[in-house]
This record gives C-alpha cells, structure tokens and sequence, in this order.
C-alpha cells in the first residue's frame, strides 16, 4: 500500500471514525447508568470502557482533523465496514472486564451478533448476568437495527459531508438511490423518527401485556430491530403469554416493513399507500400463507387446542422466523415439526422482509424483480417485437439494476457455500454447517441441528466463531460492502 492511499483513503476514514467512537463512548454511559441505579456491580466496567473507546475516537479526530474532505463512494465502503466492526470491538470491552472467561473472539462474537441484529449467543445463564450487561447487549441490537452510519449521519453533522456515499453503503436494498428528503442527514433523521416511535409504542405495549418495565424496554430494542436477543435463556418461552406473543407478533410485522414506506404513510395521511406497494404485499402476503399452513398444522397434529390459540402460536414463529427475529420458544421448536415444514420456515427467512426494514436475508424487492423478469420473458416469447420494459410498482427497473440483483444472488449463494464449507474443514457436520451459515448471513441467527438441541452457540471453537463473525457481518452490509475490500481494484486511487 503505497502512501497516496494512505493519503487519500485511509486518513480521511480515520478522520470520520474518529467521531464515531467518542458518540459510542458516549452511548456506554447509559448503562453505566443503569448499573449505579441498580447497583448491579458492573459500572466500573462501563465507566472504564468509555473512557477507553471516547479517547480513542479524541486522538483519532485530532490525529487525522487535517484529512477531512468530502467522501466518495470508496472511502463509504470502507467507513461503513470499519465503524462495524469497530464499534463491535469497542462494545466487547464491558464483556470482557466483567466475564473475563470470554476471550475477545467470544466476546467479539457475541457483540456482533447484536449489532448485526443476527441474535445468535455464545453466553450461558442469562438471568444471572446484571441487568446492565443484558441491556447492554439489547441495545447494542437497537442501534444496529437500523445501522450505525444511518444513526451517526443523523447525529453527527461532520457525517454529513458524503454522507450520501455512507448511507448508499450501509442501506439495504437494489434501490438505494431513492431520498425520503433533498438531504441526506434530514433523511436519517426521518428514518429514526420512524423507528423510535415504534420503539416507545412497542415498550408501552410490552408492559400492558404484563412484562415488568426492565423486560419490555428489553425486549422493544430487540423486537424493533428484529434481533431477537433476549435476557432469558428459555427466550419468550420465560413468558409463556399470550398476550406478550401478540404484542411480538404485531411488532415484527411492521418493522419488517420498508420504514421508508413507514415515513411516506405518515408524511402523507394515508394508510393505503401499503396496498400499492408490492413488497408491502409480498411481505404480508408470506407471512399469511405460512401462518395458515402453520395454524392448520398445529390444529391438526393437537400442538394447540383452539383456533386462537393455533393462529397466534403459528403467527409467533412463522413472524420470528420469516422476520430474521429468531425469538424463540421452547414449546415451539423446530424440533417439534416436519422437516419439510421445518425447511420452508428457515427459507422464507432468506427473502421475506423489505429492503429498508430492519431484518435480514436477500429482501422481497429481489425476489418480485426475479419474478417480474421471468413473467416478462414468457411474455416476450409471445410478443418478440412488444416493447415490454420491466416495472416493479409502477418505476421501471433498469438493466443495470436487474443485473445487479443476479450478480448479488450468485454472490450470496456462493457466500453460504464458502462458510459452509468452511465451517466443515473446521469440523462441523454438513448439515449443521450449512445451516450455521445460513442463519449467520440471513441473520437469522437460529441453526439447526446440533446449535438448535443446545440453544446457542457456545460449543464453537474460536475459529468457528470467527467464520461467523464474518458471515453475520457480511450478510448486514449487504455482502458487496464488505467483499469490495478484498478487490485490488478498490485499493487504487
């Protein structure tokens, strides 16, 4: 790397980051909080690693405050990736001063889990660690829900100079052109308005439902950001209610919605605007034939003794699974259905949610493009002179625009095979490695097999977990992000 690089890329990336970990620093000092209050033991941890992580981000502003200009979209590919796994590091510091059995890789692990939303844990005992620990790990999957650089341009004024080129990074989704507003900071801002009205009804709602104020403000910054961390080893199963699986279940519907399309609905006063949206549709439209499915068979097989009880049992994990939550449920397992049933479950988590929502997988505007594309072919081979360009809700895609949805397909399912393979040479049995991968790239975060009879992902070796590490990251930034990194071409100027 010679030093025009490191002139022109690095040092800019150095310079923005530098504000990014004082603002996380700051963020530390809210479960500090939350520890003196409860006296749990654990502030001194959170007081130590803020201190830490905000003087790094000081001598990282001031080392490289001569560097700052105006970003292009190379220096957002490698802002995004590093604030991730940065911020990730930074966050391990808490774990591992107060659970010093965690080695960094563990806590690391754990950390990104969290922040990509994927909800898979290495940890054991949940209801012994401190309430502060616990809802650090809650809202480390909060902030995450909606994305670090999406939260810093709304808060950071310096991230607004290029940060169109960060936001195009870091959001999901084959059309990320599309502004809420003419700017991008007022665009984030937008966004988390959004979120952060859903976050206070979801909390109020968990609380009428019968959780104590410390479990719903919980398990809101899990439910919002479709994580599905949870304080309890046994999950939702630690309820055994109804009425707090209802409250999940109307939840994470809407958060696996486009809160772009959130924003528009109530910016415009109108509520029909989701009926016009075919992703909207798609989105629904997956969660109420699974439900069906899944309510017929929990009739049948006596699994649940009323109808009520059947569709609302059937709507919790359909909607945990197909949303990339992964809460789960006990009485639910997996372990309890049919393979076949089991399989369509786990696929639907690779396409259902929206771009621009809070979940993972490949997103339904993907999957309507690929179908529009194939309803479009057939139609050519009848009409080959018609002129028939290819529409998704009412906007015409461009070639270059479907090509790109191919080429981030290809990139995916190779993605999978090379974790999965991965994970076999470190001595995983196939199926469990494939399923590993795959709920760590959908960020899913549920695997089956020997991971689902244990309940987390404690059992794994350090270069396991690493190889998961990457994968979860690589399946929240949208793998290109990510992938881009590892090209020569990216490294020249």
């Amino acid at each position: 790397m010679n030093a025009s690089i490191i002139t022109y890329l690095i040092c800019p990336v150095l310079h923005v980051l530098g504000p990014v970990l004082i603002w996380f620093g700051a963020v530390m000092l809210i479960p500090y909080g939350v520890s003196l209050y409860k006296a749990d033991g654990a502030d001194f941890v959170f007081a130590q690693s803020a201190a830490a992580t905000i003087s790094i981000g000081l001598l990282l502003t001031i080392a490289f405050w001569k560097f700052k200009r105006e970003m292009t979209a190379q220096h957002g590919f490698l802002v995004v990736t590093l604030s991730w796994t940065s911020i990730a590091a930074a966050a391990t510091l808490p774990i591992m001063l107060y659970l010093p059995q965690y080695g960094f890789i563990q806590a690391f692990f754990e950390t990104m889990s969290c922040l990509t939303t994927t909800g898979a844990s290495m940890m054991n005992d949940l209801e012994g660690l401190p309430l502060s620990i616990n809802g650090w790990r809650c809202l480390l999957a909060w902030i995450g829900g909606m994305g670090l650089i999406v939260f810093s341009v709304a808060i950071l004024p310096l991230l607004g100079v290029g940060g169109a080129q960060i936001m195009k990074a870091e959001m999901s989704g084959p059309l990320k052109e599309t502004r809420l507003t003419p700017r991008v900071a007022e665009t984030a801002r937008a966004l988390y308005m959004i979120y952060f009205g859903l976050s206070v009804a979801s909390a109020i709602a968990y609380h009428l439902a019968g959780m104590e104020w410390e479990d719903a403000i919980m398990h809101m910054m899990t439910t919002v950001s479709l994580s599905g961390i949870s304080p309890h080893d046994a999950s939702f199963g630690y309820f055994n209610s109804q009425a707090v699986n209802l409250v999940a279940v109307i939840f994470m519907a809407i958060c696996g919605c486009n809160f772009a399309m959130h924003f528009v609905v109530w910016r415009r006063r109108n509520p029909f605007l989701y009926l016009r949206d075919p992703e909207t549709l798609g989105w629904f439209g997956v969660l109420a034939a699974l439900t069906t499915v899944m309510t017929l068979y929990f009739l049948r097989t006596g699994v649940e003794t009323t109808t009520w009880e059947a569709i609302l049992s059937a709507a919790f994990v359909v909607f945990s699974t197909a949303s990339t939550t992964g809460y789960t449920n006990p009485d639910l397992a997996y372990a309890m259905m049919p393979p076949a049933l089991t399989l369509i479950l786990m696929a639907s988590a690779a396409f259902a949610t929206c771009a621009g929502s809070t979940g993972g997988g490949i997103r339904m505007v993907r999957v309507i493009i690929l179908l529009k594309e194939v309803s479009r072919e057939f139609r050519h081979l009848l009409m080959p002179n018609a002129v028939l360009p290819l529409k998704v809700g009412g906007y015409v895609v461009s070639r270059n625009i479907f090509a790109g949805v191919c080429v981030y397909l290809i990139v995916w399912m190779l993605s999978i095979a090379a974790g999965s393979l991965s994970l076999m040479i470190s001595g995983f049995e196939p199926i469990d490695a494939f399923s590993t991968a795959y709920a760590c790239i959908t960020n899913l975060g549920l695997a089956l097999g020997s991971l689902e009879s244990a309940g987390n992902f404690a059992s794994l070796s350090n270069i396991q977990l690493g190889i998961c590490t990457f994968l979860m990251l690589l399946g929240r930034l949208e793998l290109f992000t990510v992938l881009i990194l590892f090209t020569r071409t990216f490294w020249r100027h």
